[in-house]
């Protein structure tokens, strides 16, 4: 994790060649407002959009297109931030650790840290990098696949943290056909940790809270949201804290909450 000053001296003695600056945004808004140098990733392209579960990782097809675009090379440092402090700049992360791609470092606080520190923005289509001929080999040890969480629910070795909201969690609430949570597994809500009245920054203190909530960096953790865009900032949270055995499950409730056969707690 670097903070506005540090990225502002990267910038400076940038080599061009080799820093890769993501925005991960809607496409109107990172032209209304982006650092300047950066490169704008939409949160589609990190995402299959096939339904139910429409947040799986793109297929590699689509994978090489998108870092073919971004000038992709194995010597490339990536920094990254977003406009929501970090799920979609987390879920960038995880889809680099997929590709194997360890050169990255997040901006805490993202647009709004950099802009409540007076550093200039610019607007329009933003960097356009040379494209690159790439051919992207997957890791699969970042990623928990659904009979991975099944395997988890009574291995107490693993843990599942789901960052759903509390009411998504107990039942009350659903973005699929059938609520609730998957048993055992841990709720604590992504917003829980950043600051909104710290420009989204991360929260300080965020082993702390995380050991207050039973959520344990030494078991294997699995997480998971609705999509994961909402686990992106869980899955980042737990590599920035240095837990080498994080996963996210992509498929997440959008494909446990809509089979029929998962187990599920209320």
């Amino acid at each position: 994790m670097i903070d506005v000053d540090t990225l502002q001296a990267m910038l400076c003695e940038r080599d061009s060649d080799l820093l890769r600056l993501i925005h991960v945004a809607d496409g109107q808004a990172f032209q209304q407002q982006h650092i300047p140098g950066a490169i704008h990733v939409a949160p589609a392209e990190l995402v299959s959009g096939t339904p139910p579960a429409s947040g799986k990782l793109p297929d590699v097809g689509r994978l090489n297109a998108l870092f073919s675009r971004l000038g992709y090379k194995r010597a490339c440092r990536f920094v990254l931030y977003d406009d929501e402090g970090g799920g979609w700049a987390g879920r960038f992360a995880w889809t680099l650790d997929m590709i194997g791609h360890r050169s990255w470092q997040y901006l805490d606080g993202g647009i709004h840290a950099w802009i409540a520190a007076g550093e200039v923005t610019e607007t329009g289509a933003g960097y356009h990098p040379r494209p690159t001929e790439v051919s992207i080999q997957l890791d699969p040890a970042p990623r928990a696949t659904l009979d991975d969480v099944r395997d988890a629910i009574d291995d107490p070795n693993q843990q599942i943290w789901d960052v759903r909201s509390r009411e998504e969690y107990t039942g009350e609430r659903s973005g699929s056909s059938r609520a609730g949570h998957i048993p055992g597994a841990v709720n604590l809500d992504w917003l829980a940790l950043k600051d909104p009245h710290n420009q989204q920054r991360l929260y300080e203190n965020l082993p702390q809270l995380l050991q207050n909530h039973g959520i344990d960096l030494n078991r294997r953790l699995i997480t998971h949201c609705q999509t994961h865009h909402r686990s992106g900032l869980s899955y980042m949270v737990a590599r920035l804290l240095d837990c080498q055995s994080i996963r996210a499950y992509d498929g997440s409730w959008s494909e446990w909450g809509n089979q029929t056969d998962t187990p599920i707690a209320t």
